[in-house]
């Protein structure tokens, strides 16, 4: 190849190649314009899933409240049933907070943290985390974006069912 025509290639290659990351750059940003930054929950699914969950304990006899958490761990919707305790409230926000934060499922965590002792400091963490049955994380095609959590009924195997029937009405794992 000769000095002319490397000189050719390199002008024709630099600039194809220039297009190329001008195009892609263009298509970047409106993907990015498109698509949230970090995982997300939106609030009609986070609605959805607590009014199910709640249909579901209602349904089964028990008085309970619903909580539902982004990633962050921040309350994106709050449901107190009639007649449920005071302390429904905050068990099933913790439950949420915990299933979130942790990405696993709190009754199993609690079960673990049974049969592994050492780690009982888990429990202090965090001032907001309550580990007893009844929060699921929300995964959504594989990426964890929240956690739901449901506190009130007489124990926290029922609870979760509650808490799963929510995930099952948004189609979430």
């Amino acid at each position: 190849m000769s000095n002319t025509s490397i000189l050719k290639f390199s002008r024709n290659f630099g600039a194809t190649a220039l297009a190329s990351m001008i195009f892609l750059s263009g298509l970047s940003s409106v993907q990015a314009a498109e698509l949230p930054s970090s995982p997300y929950l939106p609030l009609e699914l986070a609605q959805k899933a607590a009014d199910a969950a709640m249909a579901q304990c209602i349904a089964d006899g028990f008085n309970v409240s619903v909580a539902v958490v982004e990633r962050s761990g921040a309350t994106k919707v709050l449901i107190k049933g009639d007649n449920s305790g005071p302390h429904t409230v905050g068990s099933s926000t913790g439950k949420a907070f915990t299933a979130a934060s942790m990405g696993r499922n709190t009754l199993d965590l609690a079960n673990f943290l049974k049969e592994h002792r050492e780690l009982d400091g888990l429990r202090d963490m965090d001032p907001r985390m309550v580990i007893l049955g009844g929060g699921l994380p929300i995964k959504i095609n594989g990426v964890l974006v929240g956690g739901i959590g449901v506190g009130g009924a007489p124990g926290g195997d029922k609870d979760q069912v509650c808490a799963k029937a929510g995930l099952d009405s948004i189609g979430a794992e």
